[in-house]
């Protein structure tokens, strides 16, 4: 396979949410094997996430999907752990690429030449086939995290800062599954910042 063949798209799923790990994704395409319905994870319902996640699997030359841990998240913030679990998919793959296109605006330090592209996965066949194995992987673990603490709804939101999951938080207070750092869980962790933190969450 040519060298240009090799190219492997990157992409990260879970940066904004308050809980879980934040996963990634490694996909190199096979040019010659067509995927149809590739699009920014985003914009695509479940069924159809899950569905192309299976043939992303059976058709490209190699996949890879990682994660940082919620601990790593707060230690190193998100950013910094994103770009870890970014370096752990691509680093997992069973074929070295020859050069990563990575969604975003940063890029992991591996030590192979790579590109940030803003909105790459909206626009890259290859980051948008990861951004959907990262997603479909997320939620996944967010669907086993509801199994140990079904209080949260992790099932439903995977972790965002919707109405539900902020009210649960505060009458549940956070769990092992909450990134400590994150304002929303950082005023449940100490009492006195939650008047302030109600005061700046918009109407």
């Amino acid at each position: 396979m040519n060298d240009w063949q090799l190219m492997c798209g990157v992409d990260e799923a879970g940066r904004g949410p308050l809980a879980g790990p934040v996963y990634a994704a490694a996909v190199i395409l096979d040019p010659v094997m067509f995927i149809a319905g590739l699009a920014d994870s985003k914009q695509l319902c479940e069924h159809d996430r899950t569905a192309l996640a299976a043939e992303i699997k059976a058709r490209v030359v190699a996949w890879a999907v990682a994660s940082a841990s919620v601990e790593e998240i707060d230690a190193f913030n998100i950013l910094r752990a994103s770009l870890l679990a970014m370096r752990r998919a691509v680093e997992s793959l069973t074929i070295a690429p020859r050069e990563l296109l990575i969604d975003g605006l940063h890029c992991p330090p591996l030590g192979i030449p790579a590109r940030a592209i803003v909105n790459g996965d909206a626009t890259v066949a290859a980051i948008a086939a990861a951004s959907i194995l990262a997603k479909v992987a997320r939620d996944q673990e967010m669907r086993n995290l509801h199994e140990r603490h079904p209080h949260y709804g992790f099932d439903r939101h995977k972790g965002y800062s919707t109405e539900d999951h902020l009210e649960a938080l505060h009458l549940h207070g956070a769990c092992s599954a909450h990134r400590r750092t994150f304002a929303p869980v950082r005023a449940v962790l100490n009492p006195e910042l939650w008047p302030l933190q109600c005061q700046e969450r918009p109407n």
